[in-house]
């Protein structure tokens, strides 16, 4: 049985960036072992022939929104579906993984029942097919050491986590933003660790532009990602890497310290995952950032008004 179920829904393998990128990162999981089992999900234009030469699983069964964009919730329970695994893993498919993660994997169930691992990741641009073969993985931390940049502790490429943990989430869909901010959202309210292991693991992002999205763009603010924000539950749900209240270092599971600005963004989302109000949330958001506050409202009353004009004109 493996230990840990990898799941993903890629982009199309068309673009020839895109595909190499892609089969790298399926490659460098499937250079861990028997351990790990892999599992493509959704109906991309070259996924069932990429999941059949890599010798993965692929699942097109997975559901969709209207536009075709798979829905996290049936993501999730497809990868329960598909393998008796312990740890479930849901992971861009852009990200390369070294053995240390299995290491920290092991590590952490010997430490927590439940926990929802994350981490920051290093970019690196990679335009060619990597090999796997032996020393691959020295090659790997030479080119992060030589070309690599750590991100910045925004936006989540990947989660661990328990088969037991997140079984209902509500219908997100992939590859939109808010539904990774979510995930660290509920952890913290569910009190279940949320753990950063960016000090124990070395996980690698390929860098590729946003052709794949309309326009051309990020997808912060596409209709998409504002439905996933509303099923989140509103922008006081939208957490980050910096919002996890433990860390692994040392294969020892360890609070991060209440100080300077962790103290102070505790305080402030204290009425939201401890008092669980909402209201009390806009409150204090608006107390520490007035001015992010008053953009908001600024932007809500204008979308209203316009809503409004309108249903009259």
């Amino acid at each position: 049985m493996p230990f840990i179920t990898i799941f993903t829904a890629p982009k199309p393998f068309k673009d020839p960036h895109i595909s190499i990128i892609q089969r790298n990162a399926i490659l460098s999981w499937i250079a861990l072992g028997l351990e790990v089992e892999v599992v493509l999900m959704g109906k991309e234009e070259g996924m069932a022939k990429a999941a059949a030469a890599l010798g993965v699983k692929h699942r097109p069964d997975v559901a969709c929104n209207q536009l075709g964009t798979p829905l996290i919730s049936s993501m999730y329970d497809l990868a329960r579906q598909s393998s008796d695994s312990p740890l479930l893993l849901c992971i861009n498919a852009d990200i390369i993984l070294l053995p240390d993660f299995l290491d920290m994997a092991h590590q952490m169930v010997g430490l927590a029942d439940q926990f929802l691992v994350l981490g920051q990741r290093w970019d690196l641009e990679i335009r060619e097919p990597l090999s796997f073969e032996e020393g691959w993985v020295d090659r790997m931390k030479y080119a992060i050491q030589q070309r690599g940049r750590e991100h910045p502790p925004v936006g989540s490429d990947y989660f661990l986590f328990p088969r037991s943990c997140y079984t209902k989430i509500p219908d997100f869909v992939i590859g939109r933003s808010a539904w990774d901010n979510w995930m660290i959202y509920y952890g913290r309210l569910q009190r279940i660790p949320v753990v950063n292991v960016t000090p124990s693991t070395l996980v690698i992002h390929q860098d590729h532009d946003y052709s794949h999205l309309p326009g051309g763009q990020p997808p912060y603010h596409l209709p998409e990602t504002l439905n996933n924000i509303r099923l989140a539950g509103g922008r006081r749900t939208i957490f980050h890497i910096n919002d996890a209240d433990y860390y692994l270092k040392d294969g020892q599971l360890r609070r991060i310290p209440m100080l300077g600005r962790k103290l102070w963004r505790e305080i402030e989302i204290f009425p939201l995952i401890r008092l669980h109000s909402y209201a009390l949330a806009e409150l204090s958001f608006a107390i520490f950032h007035p001015l992010n506050a008053w953009k908001e409202w600024r932007g809500r009353i204008a979308y209203k008004l316009g809503r409004i004009q309108e249903s009259h004109d």
